[in-house]
């Protein structure tokens, strides 16, 4: 074999499936493998259009677009498009378009077709493939909440185009262009009437390769009887106009009058803020201020689905996945920097991010688990370099530091399996009141980098060792209902009289962490494993620690109180403020406002339950 096809043979030996090949196979693959080269924005196949190739990303990445323009997925080198149309109908069902300037390996029809009918697994693989982009594109399109296409192009057009009169010369119009550094330049007559447009093709097609005298009027080359959208027309439409009459650029008009314009790249940057993008982009930045700058449009991502009405839940679940990617790319380029870790590990992250549960003011909490092959002497350095390399790190993106300190970079969060266990063990044996601070966090305990496997065995011994330690759930409870809700003897609110905070409620303290802090209690001393409070409630529910009834009432209050605070978070992130959990009761609906002591009354009913049950008021 040549140098080239040795390379590619071990291109495709480190790529599911060809990975799985036996080695004849592999080294057979790359003499029958073409390769292209497409450069950003180029559309490789498109919907509806028959292929005979199985493409394979060498480098670069591809975005794989439904029907309507919708992203379903971002593949990346090693991954492979295509393939559908060879192992069904010929007809592709999405559309191909680089994102990047890629190099694409591709295997002809028949070649690829000979191994899959030769392996099995090689052919379940690509058939499973088609299965769940299949399912993506259903759930994207059935998924209102989430569908960013949806947004109205008011939101986003350029209100102010670059204009000119139709009696301008043609030279004068490329000036413009040139000066505001636009691609395309509408023709208006004084009263605000479009007429037409130009576009730098028109220039290039209809003056400079003619060699049309550019004294002539601008009139004479503009495009007319445009087609055009209104400020509320959606994202969607303006793409699948655009795409029915390959054109690039849509004038949005109200009422007879231009009021903006919309473009092709305007509706992929709008596409960017949709959560795989924002993790896609994630995984490929190689620097610190890359990875800030892409961290931090996932709160706009996040501000975008509160306004959409996406719930609580969907919103945590963005905004922790996004810290999870983060991490994980900063762990990734912590490993380049320091090199292979000498011993297994895992990352682990605890609290809101373990809960999967952050808001838009969550920090980070995280640790350590070392094998237990750890010694000090040896292996000591590197975890002290990476741990703090990781966390300063992603402080500097926009994680915050953890005002308690409860982060890797802290050597007491840096531990072997064994000496976490036994950790753990202290903490629930003798719960006094820093093991109980330790344990309330560290018991929403969930990996996200490494061998997992670490960190799964000490979450499992104990949430065991947890399940049947009495005097601990006392402690527990007694956490819970000190976390008294904003609430009078007469159902009125109790506000805060001065200070910063002047006339507000804190909806967390007294209202979403007690509700965490019971949803903890219930889940380990009813052998939940769950992290999540919404989980560790439906299956802690029925189980004696809480009914199914009260268990129900504590999500339906979780949620609302979430549905608060995150509306009002969401304004404050518009407005450039810092998000809080202090919201002024006065502000709110009438409707709201007795959802809202429904809620606070739904807590002080559990926390006296849990007194009857547990010795709070002797603890």
């Amino acid at each position: 074999m040549t140098v080239e096809l040795d390379e590619v043979r071990d291109f495709l030996a480190a790529a599911e499936p060809f990975s799985h090949l036996p080695e004849d196979e592999l080294k057979a693959l790359p003499s029958l493998m073409g390769m292209e080269y497409v450069r950003r924005g180029e559309t490789i196949i498109g919907f509806g259009e028959a292929n005979d190739k199985c493409f394979v990303i060498r480098s670069g990445a591809v975005d794989v677009l439904d029907e309507e323009g919708t992203l379903l997925d971002r593949r990346e080198s090693g991954r492979a498009f295509g393939y559908s149309t060879l192992m069904g109908d010929n007809q592709l069902r999405y559309s191909m378009v680089a994102v990047e300037d890629s190099l694409l390996l591709t295997l002809p029809r028949e070649a690829f077709l000979a191994v899959a009918n030769k392996y099995e697994d090689f052919a379940r693989f690509f058939s499973s493939q088609s299965k769940r982009m299949n399912a993506a594109a259903h759930s994207l399109r059935t998924d209102s909440s989430n569908d960013i296409l949806r947004t109205k192009l008011s939101e986003f057009m350029i209100t102010t185009p670059a204009t000119i009169h139709p009696e301008a010369s043609i030279q004068q119009a490329a000036v413009v262009m040139q000066e505001k550094n636009v691609s395309s330049l509408l023709i208006t007559s004084d009263d605000g009437q479009l007429a037409g447009i130009i576009t730098d093709r028109d220039l290039r097609k209809k003056v400079v390769a003619v060699n049309l005298d550019v004294s002539r009027l601008v009139s004479e080359i503009m495009t007319s009887n445009l087609r055009t959208a209104t400020s509320d027309s959606h994202a969607f439409e303006a793409m699948i106009a655009m795409s029915e009459l390959g054109i690039h650029h849509l004038p949005v008009v109200d009422n007879g009058k231009l009021v903006g314009i919309v473009s092709s790249p305007d509706i992929m940057r709008l596409l960017r803020n949709d959560p795989i993008y924002v993790t896609a982009d994630l995984s490929r930045k190689s620097t610190i201020e890359e990875l800030a700058e892409v961290f931090s449009s996932a709160d706009d991502v996040a501000v975008r689905f509160i306004e959409r009405g996406a719930t609580p839940e969907e919103v945590a679940g963005l905004l922790t996945v996004a810290a999870d990617s983060l991490a994980r790319r900063i762990l990734t380029l912590a490993e380049e920097k320091f090199g292979a870790p000498p011993i297994p590990y895992a990352f682990v992250v605890v609290g809101s991010q373990g809960r999967r549960g952050m808001g838009l003011a969550s920090d980070q909490d995280n640790a350590l688990v070392l094998d237990d092959a750890y010694d000090e002497a040896v292996h000591g350095d590197y975890f002290r370099q990476l741990g703090e390399y990781v966390c300063t790190s992603l402080d500097a993106a926009g994680q915050v530091l953890c005002p308690g300190d409860m982060m890797a970079s802290n050597p007491e969060w840096r531990k072997t399996e064994s000496q976490w266990i036994e950790t753990f063990r202290g903490w629930i044996s003798a719960p006094e009141p820093d093991a109980l601070l330790h344990a309330q966090t560290f018991f929403d305990f969930r990996a996200i980098y490494g061998d997992e496997a670490l960190a799964e065995r000490v979450h499992l011994a104990a949430c065991e060792m947890a399940q049947h330690a009495g005097r601990m759930h006392a402690h527990l409870a007694t956490l819970a209902a000190r976390r008294e809700p904003p609430l009078g003897f007469f159902r009125g609110f109790v506000v805060d009289r001065g200070g910063e905070y002047a006339n507000t409620l804190d909806v967390k303290k007294g209202g979403t962490a007690a509700i965490v802090q019971m949803a903890r209690l219930f889940a380990l001393s009813s052998g939940v494993t769950a992290v999540s409070t919404r989980e560790r409630l439906v299956q802690a529910g029925g189980k004696g620690a809480v009914s199914v009834k009260g268990a129900q009432d504590l999500i339906d209050a979780f949620d609302f109180l979430n549905v608060i605070a995150l509306q009002q978070q969401a304004e404050q992130v518009r407005r450039g403020e810092a998000p809080t959990y202090h919201i002024d009761p006065n502000v709110l609906s009438k409707m709201d406002r007795e959802h809202l002591r429904d809620a606070f009354q739904i807590i002080k009913n559990m926390q006296t339950a849990l007194a009857t049950k547990y010795p709070v008021r002797s603890i």
